[in-house]
């Protein structure tokens, strides 16, 4: 195909289906989408992990489909889930100049209330909405006002209800939020920004970096925190919601805060792995996973749910990660990178679904598709029909997860790293970078801010324009790799095929976000 075509294909989503993929004398299919945080491809037992174990979610990998070529919308967590609600790329956020980092403390709601998310589409279709976990996509407008109600916020994209961390593990608030309120708030006791800051819990170096908490006030609502317990209250929340609305069809959305930095998992699971609290954090996720699956067999509810497992973005080369790698365990597997970055193992993550009667159980797929694909592909599932502007950069790959795709659903997927420079296309077997390194994190080992070409260099991963944790003097100002003959990203291919890197250029620059570009928030 040349590239004109290639670039019209790109701005088509595939149709949803005419109806229902489900049989006439069944209900709709409940759904529930596992994200996890900071989950890499190489930390799951399926996907090749020795030190650790994974047996709930390898289970489902068994009774399901895995995918070797899935992709997180950005390399990082917030501009990742705003991809992964809206369908749309990250570059479309922040009213246009795109969205790339974590959001901050007083961060907006940086989803317009009137885009249609999951959450909307399902409820479009009649479907109980419920989301627990890890939000990070910010609340109200403008500043954000902790002693108000937090609206908008997952209640106005569509979610009938709410719990979880507002913001990440790592940084204040060191609070829970239900619906639009922080628990255990008292308007006595305000929550504010100054001295004298309130008392939370601390870890010990190897658990990895949690922010000093800068917010004091709302003594309650801190003492209600407990990041050893987070896991298991998430989890009793989303079992109870279940139970709660196992009569009619449901979606739930389940944003873990495992296995984000710091590494708290509860005390019976400390020890438990083979590579320090980084595997341990992987093995109380895998109990989440668990959980959630006996409760959909106690209620007879295993038979007619999408269950999906994936990660936010690839695994961090922090304080864990590096004592994982010491211990022996490939947070990534065989990838070049980490989160943050543009190269596959910042991006390319887990992704496993099973649905039984409907997707062959023990089957691998290498079809190329991206956390953007959700609406889409949800969309098809419930036989609803989206107007192309809504879909987005969300194609419908619902004919992979049955085994019924014989073609490439998606032929091009950018890639979106923290660093707006370095903002990438995918096109076939072939990955195209602008510039040197992967616009990720640059630290050394022994850094929290830990990537790059010393890190490259310190984990064993071969690169042609790295030696001895350098970038060499020589190396061609951009990148391209051929991904089926190459995964690894060992040899930079810009020289050899200049036909390509034009081709390459040409349509990446139909995605880069205006220099100073001004619209409203989408």
């Amino acid at each position: 195909m040349n590239l004109s075509k290639r670039i019209r294909s790109t701005a088509i989503s595939l149709l949803a289906l005419a109806g229902p993929v489900v049989a006439a004398d069944t209900s709709p299919p409940n759904v529930v989408l596992i994200l996890a945080d900071d989950l890499g491809y190489g930390d799951l037992g399926c996907y090749g992990a020795t030190k650790v174990r994974t047996p709930n979610i390898d289970k489902l990998a068994d009774e399901g489909v895995r995918f070797t070529d899935a992709h997180s919308a950005s390399a990082v967590c917030t501009p990742s889930r705003y991809g992964l609600l809206t369908g749309q790329y990250p570059t479309r956020g922040g009213g246009g100049k795109g969205l790339w980092g974590p959001c901050g403390h007083f961060q907006e709601l940086l989803i317009d209330t009137d885009k249609l998310t999951l959450a909307r589409l399902f409820k479009n279709k009649g479907y109980t909405t419920g989301a627990f976990g890890k939000w990070h996509l910010g609340f109200g407008k403008g500043k954000t006002d902790w002693n108000k109600p937090l609206r908008p916020g997952p209640l106005e994209l569509g979610f009938d209800t709410y719990f979880g961390v507002p913001k990440v593990n790592s940084g204040f608030p060191y609070v829970y939020v239900e619906d639009d309120r922080v628990v255990g708030y008292e308007a006595d006791d305000p929550i504010t920004f100054k001295p004298p800051f309130s008392k939370t819990t601390t870890y010990p170096p190897e658990a990895g970096n949690k922010t000093v908490n800068k917010v004091g006030g709302a003594k309650k609502a801190h003492a209600i925190y407990d990041d050893e317990k987070t896991a298991t209250l998430l989890t009793e929340k989303a079992v109870g919601w279940i139970e709660q609305n196992k009569e009619k069809p449901f979606f739930l959305y389940f944003p873990t805060t495992n296995i984000h930095h710091p590494f708290t998992p509860g005390p019976r699971f400390k020890g438990t792995s083979d590579c320090g609290l980084y595997g341990d954090f992987i093995h109380e996720f895998d109990w989440m996973v668990g959980e959630l699956m006996a409760c959909l067999d106690r209620n007879g509810l295993t038979d007619n749910t999408l269950v999906i497992v994936t990660s936010d973005n690839g695994g961090m080369f922090n304080r864990g990660g590096q004592d994982a790698f010491k211990a022996g365990h490939r947070i990534n597997g065989d990838l070049l990178g980490f989160k943050f970055g543009v190269w596959e193992g910042g991006q390319r993550v887990p992704f496993i679904a099973k649905w039984p009667g409907n997707i062959k159980p023990g089957s691998v797929s290498d079809q190329l598709i991206s956390g953007v694909d959700m609406l889409a592909t949800f969309a098809a599932l419930t036989g609803q029909s989206v107007e192309k502007e809504q879909l987005a950069d969300s194609i419908n790959v619902l004919p992979a997860l049955l085994g019924e795709a014989s073609e490439p659903l998606r032929e091009t997927l950018l890639l979106c790293p923290y660093k707006p420079s370095h903002l990438s296309i995918r096109m076939g077997k072939w990955v195209y970078i602008p510039k040197q390194g992967s616009g990720g994190f640059t630290g050394g080992p022994g850094t929290h801010a830990a990537g790059g070409p010393k890190c490259i260099s310190h984990v064993g991963s071969e690169n042609s324009n790295i030696e001895n944790g350098k970038i060499k003097k020589d190396a061609p100002p951009a990148q391209l790799y051929d991904l089926e003959a190459d995964v690894r990203q060992t040899k930079n291919l810009y020289h050899e095929y200049p036909e390509v890197v034009k081709q390459m250029e040409t349509l990446l620059a139909t995605y880069r976000p205006a220099a100073g570009k001004k619209g409203k928030r989408k």
